[in-house]
C-alpha cells in the first residue's frame, strides 16, 4: 500500500511539472501573440484582419487540443481519467464557471444596477463555499461519473435517474443556450458576420473538444480558455485604471472612481438639458399608450404620416442615408394588429424606463433599494437572489461533475480552493470595470455632437439595436445620457473602445469573451450529452451496451443538443444574466434537497427523494411561468399585467419557494414512508467515513496526456 501510494504521488507530481512547463509556454505564447498583433496594428493592419487573426489562432489551439486528447476510454470521456491535479481542476473549473454571464454580463449588471449586481458576485461565491463543505469531497469519494448517477445509486430505482436526467437536460440546455448567445455576439463583433452566422461559426469550436475528447479534451481546453479569459478581463481593466487614476491597481483605486462617477450622476439629476429629454421621453410613453387604446387607427396613421415624411424627403432631396433610413422604418412598420400592439408596448416600456432619473439606471453607489415598500421589495429581491445562485451554483451538475476528476478526496477539496482563487480575480475586477467604463461615458459620450460619436457605436447599433442606441430626442445635435442606451452585455466588449485602448486590446477582450462562452458549452454540452449517453440510454434503455457504444451515443448528443441550442440562440437573448438566474433556480430547488439530504441524511428515501425533487422544481416552474408575460400569456395562467408575484420576489429567484418546498416535502415523505434499503443507509454512512489514508489509491497506468 505504501509503494502504491508513493508512486502515485510521485506519478502525479511528474505529470503536474509537465503541465506547468507546458501551460507556462502557453502563457508566453498568448503575450506574445497579442504584442505581434499590436506592433502589426501600429504597420496599418485593418480591423477585418486582427479580428480574424484572434479568431482563427482561438479556434485553432481549442481544435489542436481537442484532437490531441481524442478518447473512446469511458473513464478518460467521462472524467478525464480522475487524474486531474487539483490547481488545473480548480483552473478548468473557473473557466466553466466564467460564462459568457460571467465574463460579459456582471460587470454589465454592476454598470446597470449598481451595488444591487453585487448579489451575483456574492451568490456565486457563497455557491462555492458550499461546495467545498457540503458535496465536492461527497461526491468525489462516491466515484461516480454524474450527478443523476449518483443520485441514482443513493435512492435506488430508477425513478429518481430519470428526474435527474430531465433536469439536468433542461437546467444545462438553457445555460447553454446562454454560452452560444455569447459566441454569436463575439464572433460576429471579430469577424463582421451576422449574429447567426455568428454563432453556427463559433459554435464549431464548442464541438471539436466535446465531440472528440469529452472531459479529457474539455478538462486541458478550458485550462488554456481560463488563462485566455483572466488577460483579456485584467488587461482593460488595468489600462482604464491607469489612465485614469495613474494607478495599475483597480481594486485601490475603485473608491477614487466611485466618487467622481456618483458627483456627476448628482450633476445630471439636475441637468436641464437631462430633464427636457426625460420629459419627452414621458410624452411619448404616453403617446405610445394612447396608441394601444386604438391599435388599427394608430397603424393607419403612423404608415400616413411616415409615408408623407418620406415624400417630403424626396421633393427636397435630402440626404440619401436618411431616405434609406426611413424607408427601413416603413418595411418594418407591423403589418398586423397583434404585432403592431407588441411594438406600442415596447415603444411605452422602453420610453417610460428612459424617462426615469439616470435613464432607470440605479445610483452607481446608491443604497440598496430606496425608501419604503419599494426599497424593501428590493432587498427582499436583492436576498431571495443571493439564496438562489447559492445553492444553484452548489447544485449545478457540469460544476459538481468536475470534482469527479480528480484523483481524489483530499485533491478535490484543494481544488475547490483552487476554483475560489482562480474565480475571485474576476469578481475583484468587475465592479472596478463597471465604474470606470462609466466615467467614460459621462466625460467622453455625453455632451459629444451626434456628428462626432466614436464609430463603435454605429458598429454595435447596427449589429443589435438592444446593444446600443442612439437618438437626439431633443433635437440639439447633443447626446444627452438619457439619450442613449447600452445593454448589460455591451459595457465588457465595448469597454476598450469606449476608452480609447488599441484595438488589439478590444479583440482581445472579444477572444477572453468567446473563451468564456466557448469553455462553459463545452462543459454544459457534455453534462447533457453524459447525463442522456450514460444514465438513460445505459442505465435505463440498454444496460448491456458497451462502454464504445455508450461514448458514440454521447458524441451523438453533443451535436444534436448543440444544433438546438444554436437554433434557440439564434432566435436572440435580450439579456444574458436574468436568462442564466432562472436556470439557478431551477437548479437549486430540485437538486439541492435531494444532493444534501442524501449526503447526511440516512433516513432520506426513494420516495422522499422524488416527492421532493417533483415538488421543488414543479413550484419553481409554475412560478416562472405565472410571473413571466410570455408563459402567462401562452399558458393563461393570469390577466396579463397584474403583478402575481409573492411577497413582491422576482419569478428568477423563484428557488427562494421552491428549496423550501422540496426540503420539506422530501422530509415529511421520507418519515411517512418505508425507510432505505439497509445498502443504501450503508452508502450514505460510508459517504462520511474518514478516507483510509489522506489520498486514495488511484487507476494504474500513466496520466493522461494532453
Amino acid at each position: 500500500m505504501s509503494s502504491l501510494r508513493s508512486g502515485s504521488i510521485e506519478s502525479t507530481r511528474r505529470f503536474a511539472g509537465k503541465l506547468h512547463r507546458r501551460y507556462g509556454l502557453f502563457t508566453l505564447a498568448v503575450v506574445l501573440f497579442v504584442l505581434g498583433l499590436a506592433l502589426l496594428e501600429r504597420q496599418g493592419w485593418s480591423r477585418g484582419w486582427i479580428g480574424g487573426s484572434f479568431l482563427i489562432a482561438t479556434v485553432l489551439v481549442y481544435a489542436g487540443i481537442g484532437l490531441a486528447s481524442r478518447t473512446t476510454d469511458e473513464a478518460e470521456y467521462y472524467v478525464a481519467g480522475r487524474r486531474v491535479p487539483a490547481m488545473y481542476n480548480g483552473m478548468a473549473t473557473a473557466a466553466d464557471w466564467m460564462s459568457a454571464a460571467s465574463f460579459i454580463g456582471t460587470a454589465g449588471v454592476l454598470y446597470l444596477q449598481g451595488f444591487d449586481g453585487l448579489a451575483y458576485i456574492l451568490g456565486w461565491t457563497g455557491g462555492y463555499c458550499l461546495v467545498a463543505i457540503l458535496l465536492a469531497p461527497y461526491l468525489r469519494r462516491f466515484g461516480q461519473f454524474t450527478i443523476p448517477d449518483f443520485l441514482g445509486a443513493r435512492y435506488g430505482g430508477q425513478a429518481v435517474r430519470l428526474i435527474a436526467v430531465a433536469a439536468t437536460v433542461l437546467v444545462s440546455f438553457v445555460y447553454v443556450v446562454v454560452q452560444v448567445y455569447g459566441v454569436g455576439l463575439v464572433t460576429s463583433h471579430l469577424t463582421g458576420f451576422s449574429f447567426e452566422i455568428g454563432v453556427f461559426v463559433g459554435l464549431g469550436g464548442v464541438l471539436v473538444c466535446s465531440f472528440l475528447g469529452g472531459m479529457r479534451a474539455v478538462t486541458w481546453t478550458q485550462v488554456a480558455q481560463y488563462i485566455v479569459l483572466i488577460i483579456a478581463y485584467t488587461v482593460p481593466v488595468m489600462w482604464l485604471s491607469h489612465n485614469q487614476t495613474g494607478s495599475w491597481l483597480p481594486v485601490f483605486t475603485y473608491n477614487q472612481q466611485l466618487k467622481v462617477v456618483s458627483e456627476r450622476e448628482a450633476q445630471l439629476l439636475a441637468d436641464p438639458a437631462e430633464i427636457e429629454v426625460r420629459r419627452l421621453l414621458a410624452e411619448r410613453a404616453d403617446d405610445a399608450q394612447r396608441k394601444l387604446r386604438d391599435v388599427p387607427a394608430a397603424m393607419a396613421s403612423d404608415t400616413e404620416l411616415l409615408g408623407r415624411q418620406l415624400e417630403r424627403m424626396h421633393a427636397e432631396n435630402a440626404p440619401l442615408a436618411q431616405i434609406q433610413q426611413a424607408e427601413r422604418t416603413l418595411e418594418r412598420m407591423p403589418r398586423t394588429e397583434p404585432e403592431a400592439r407588441t411594438a406600442y408596448q415596447r415603444e411605452r416600456d422602453q420610453a417610460l424606463s428612459q424617462a426615469q432619473p439616470l435613464a432607470g439606471l440605479a445610483p452607481q453607489a446608491g443604497q440598496m433599494g430606496a425608501p419604503g415598500a419599494a426599497g424593501t421589495q428590493a432587498r427582499s429581491n436583492f436576498l431571495a437572489l443571493v439564496f438562489c445562485l447559492m445553492l444553484g451554483t452548489a447544485a449545478l451538475p457540469h460544476v459538481l461533475t468536475r470534482y469527479y476528476t480528480t484523483p481524489s478526496v483530499s485533491q478535490a477539496r484543494r481544488s475547490v480552493g483552487w476554483s475560489l482563487s482562480f474565480i475571485v480575480l474576476l469578481y475583484l475586477s468587475a465592479p472596478a470595470l463597471a465604474v470606470m467604463v462609466k466615467y467614460q461615458v459621462f466625460t467622453q459620450l455625453v455632451g459629444t455632437s451626434f456628428g462626432s460619436l466614436p464609430d463603435w457605436i454605429r458598429r454595435w447599433s447596427k449589429l443589435d439595436s438592444s446593444l446600443v442606441s442612439v437618438q437626439d430626442i431633443n433635437g440639439d445635435g447633443f447626446l444627452q445620457f438619457a439619450e442613449l442606451r447600452l445593454g448589460a452585455d455591451m459595457i465588457v466588449l465595448a469597454a476598450p473602445e469606449l476608452s480609447g485602448l488599441p484595438l488589439v486590446v478590444t479583440y482581445l477582450v472579444a477572444a477572453g469573451g468567446l473563451a468564456a462562452a466557448l469553455s462553459t458549452a463545452d462543459g454544459l454540452l457534455l453534462t447533457i450529452s453524459n447525463a442522456l449517453s450514460h444514465d438513460f440510454f445505459f442505465r435505463v434503455v440498454r444496460p448491456q451496451a458497451s462502454a464504445i457504444k455508450r461514448v458514440m451515443f454521447s458524441k451523438l448528443m453533443v451535436l444534436v443538443t448543440a444544433v438546438l441550442a444554436a437554433w434557440v440562440a439564434s432566435l436572440r437573448i435580450t439579456a444574458i444574466l436574468p436568462f442564466v438566474s432562472a436556470a439557478f433556480s431551477l437548479a437549486a430547488a430540485t437538486f439541492f434537497p435531494a444532493l444534501v439530504m442524501g449526503i447526511f441524511w440516512r433516513r432520506a428515501n426513494r420516495a422522499g427523494a422524488v416527492a421532493g425533487m417533483l415538488a421543488g422544481a414543479g413550484l419553481c416552474l409554475w412560478y416562472m411561468a405565472r410571473n413571466l408575460a410570455g408563459p402567462r400569456a401562452f399558458f393563461g395562467l393570469g390577466e396579463v399585467g397584474a403583478d402575481l408575484r409573492w411577497f413582491g420576489i422576482d419569478p428568477v429567484a423563484a428557488g427562494v419557494f421552491g428549496v423550501p418546498l422540496g426540503c420539506a416535502v422530501l422530509v415529511v415523505v421520507s418519515l411517512l414512508t418505508r425507510a432505505p434499503a439497509p445498502e443504501e443507509r450503508a452508502m450514505a454512512d460510508q459517504l462520511r467515513q474518514p478516507e483510509p489514508w489522506p489520498d486514495e489509491p488511484m487507476r494504474s497506468g500513466p496520466p493522461s496526456a494532453l
